[in-house]
């Protein structure tokens, strides 16, 4: 059965940062795999060091994100241009319009965003869950039977393996709360590494962050509202 799945995050490259290799096995598993991104990220700290102001740098991290969109070979992708670093200043229901208009063209089975601490803790990430969180339910209440699932990816807690070390400090969620695993191969963390190298402004933090050792051999997911145990291998398995 093919699933519509539709990505919710607030920048550019969130989406490679852990969910690429997933979002391309589900395309190669002939899923319909969407991407909506709430900004174009021109307030990154980068733009200082290019010399580039916020709409330019914006422009040049939407250049970026379309070499991502071939390499994950997304079924559609929307950037849209809300104020990086500034959603927490918006009103919610403005960034709430814009996700349900999305949804509703979508008809999305599946709806992937961050989790309640956002990995990162950033405060767009935050409100990103939050907006996201809200008009899944609103719109299945209000009748979008074709929503059936919301996933968050996230970072488990494995005390043996601490995370709090250098300059990124990750949020994590508790063991109890992970509903799904996918499993990595070689060449899912080869994907990994492409969509990573796609932004060649970030190579610098992406390099420190040293995600690509961190996602180690699985991807993680809450799933709000369900209880699976034994965990999921697959976001699209047992759809109710």
């Amino acid at each position: 059965m093919t699933v519509r799945i539709l990505y919710i995050f607030p920048h550019p490259d969130d989406e490679s940062f852990g969910p690429a290799p997933v979002i391309r096995q589900q395309v190669d598993q002939r899923h319909q795999v969407f991407l909506l991104t709430l900004t174009k990220g021109g307030a990154t700290k980068v733009r200082h060091r290019l010399g580039l102001t916020v709409s330019e740098m914006g422009e040049v991290r939407y250049k970026e994100m379309l070499n991502v969109q071939k390499v994950l070979g997304l079924t559609g992708m929307t950037v849209l241009d809300l104020p990086d670093s500034g959603l927490q200043e918006m009103d919610p229901r403005q960034i709430e319009n814009s996700v349900r208009e999305h949804i509703a063209k979508i008809e999305p089975q599946i709806v992937v965003t961050y989790p309640v601490h956002g990995v990162s803790g950033f405060h767009d990430h935050l409100v990103c869950h939050s907006v996201v969180k809200r008009i899944f339910l609103v719109m299945r209440d209000q009748g979008a039977q074709y929503l059936k699932r919301l996933a968050f990816i996230t970072i488990p807690n494995k005390t043996e393996e601490p995370m709090q070390q250098g300059k990124f400090l990750m949020k994590q969620s508790e063991p109890d709360l992970i509903d799904c695993e996918v499993m990595l191969t070689d060449k899912d963390h080869q994907i990994l590494k492409d969509a990573l190298s796609c932004y060649e402004t970030y190579r610098e933090t992406i390099e420190k962050s040293g995600v690509v050792g961190m996602i180690g051999d699985r991807v993680f997911f809450e799933i709000f509202g369900e209880n699976h145990k034994p965990v999921l291998r697959d976001l699209t398995e047992s759809i109710q």
